[in-house]
């Protein structure tokens, strides 16, 4: 079999473990250089190859590409661009097809969250339409964790872990000055749709009745009687309220609380300040002194307390990627198979892209408590395993060393305009 290069690409919101999904896309790659040849990476996502502006990985030192394991970000940078349907715009698919002839590239990887397995979906159906062979395998990657058939997605272990102990830390210090000084605190998370970051919350709890008192998710429409009454007895009973919002809570006819009024390139609303909403309204309605935090981009960020299984994962699924490709398999996505919850234990399956490519998984009825404030066993035994293990990264000068790598750009074959 000749060799073939391939392209790699990462899409949507970064997260703490993408870097580590590509690391295993690019060493998985070197084992099999008698198919694949070069690995180049997309600057900015699926960008990279409309604009030609490839990055060619065999310019970065093995410990370069190693230490991409224990670097939070894109590496290479992402992007928001969603490609429409072949029929709305052939001209971008034809451009992408020209690019890859021109490199000689037959594989492609693409790593991101549901629109970004729809395009990787999309791109799998250019070969024989368009007459140019091409492998195409989706990456998952999302911290929503919503993503179906897959048991769990890389970004997501990491997100809960930073949250839950963000959540229990802060309780801690709420809790000390209650007394004479905050009564509330109001920590906003990240979950349009899906209520799986808020949830995660939760795990910092030991016992019933400890912080976060209450989760506001977005399968549960709010109700702001229900939730008054629920703060102010909880201040009554404990002294204190913390409470975990999902970005994405909404009324009972799926107005978002927090709708900042615009779209993003994906099409969806765009959100922001849930958190000092609710807040507020705790200020006005019952009194109570409050603080609140936006964890925002730190939450995705923070891969200095990273999950060590999410870590394995977002490895193990990079490498399978490839290992898909070499087999001759296509249209296709890696998953996370759960064979057992205790001890946790997993494998790596597949899934059709076509069965992932738009669908979002939400947070099943029966992982929400029957108040619609908590979780319930069964998403604690669920979430539980996802952030177990440490994997610290090497520190410095008391900060951790994270790598910058070259990204040097191959030189352009084709005509810039297009």
């Amino acid at each position: 079999m000749a060799r073939a290069n391939a392209f790699y690409a990462q899409s949507g919101g970064v997260t703490s473990v993408i870097n580590a999904s590509a690391c295993g896309v690019i060493e998985t790659a070197h084992q099999h250089k008698s198919v694949i040849g070069k690995v180049y990476a997309g600057r900015n996502g699926i960008l990279g190859a409309l604009n030609e502006e490839l990055i060619d990985t065999s310019k970065e030192s093995k410990r370069a590409i190693a230490g991409l394991r224990q670097t939070p970000s894109g590496a290479f940078g992402s992007c928001r661009y969603k490609l429409k349907s072949l029929e709305e715009n052939a001209r971008e698919y034809q451009r992408l097809i020209d690019v890859f002839r021109a490199h000689g590239i037959r594989y492609f990887f693409y790593n991101g969250g549901g629109d970004s397995q729809d395009t990787a979906n999309k791109v799998s159906q250019l070969g024989a339409r368009l007459g140019y062979p091409l492998t195409c395998i989706g990456i998952p990657k999302t911290v929503d964790n919503d993503l179906p058939v897959t048991d769990c997605c890389p970004g997501f272990g990491s997100v809960a872990k930073y949250v839950a102990v963000s959540t229990r830390e802060a309780a801690m210090d709420v809790a000390s000055m209650c007394e004479t000084s905050t009564k509330v605190f109001v920590l906003e998370v990240m979950g349009r749709h899906a209520g799986w970051i808020a949830a995660s919350g939760a795990l910092a709890q030991d016992r019933p009745g400890d912080p976060p008192h209450i989760i506001l998710l977005p399968e549960v429409p709010f109700q702001q009687r229900k939730f008054l009454k629920k703060v102010k007895t909880t201040v009554e009973e404990k002294g204190y309220c913390v409470i975990v919002v999902s970005e994405g809570a909404q009324y009972k006819d799926g107005t978002f609380l927090a709708d900042a009024g615009g779209k993003d390139a994906f099409g969806h609303t765009q959100l922001g300040g849930v958190g000092p909403m609710v807040a507020e309204l705790v200020k006005s309605r019952l009194g109570y002194k409050y603080h609140w935090a936006v964890a925002d981009y730190l939450q995705r960020a923070a891969r200095h307390v990273a999950s060590k299984t999410d870590v394995d994962q977002a490895y193990a699924l990079g490498k399978a990627a490839v290992e898909f490709a070499v087999a001759g398999k296509n249209a296709v996505m890696p998953t996370i198979v759960r064979t057992s919850d205790k001890p946790y234990r997993w494998k790596i399956g597949e899934a059709k892209l076509s069965r992932v490519a738009n669908v979002e998984r939400k947070m099943p009825k029966n992982y929400i408590s029957a108040d619609g404030f908590g979780i319930t066993a069964a998403a604690r035994r669920y979430l539980a395993p996802l952030i177990e293990g440490e994997d610290y990264p090497v520190y410095k000068n008391g900060l951790p060393q994270y790598v910058t790598l070259k990204n040097e750009l191959v030189g352009k074959k084709l005509p810039e305009k297009w």
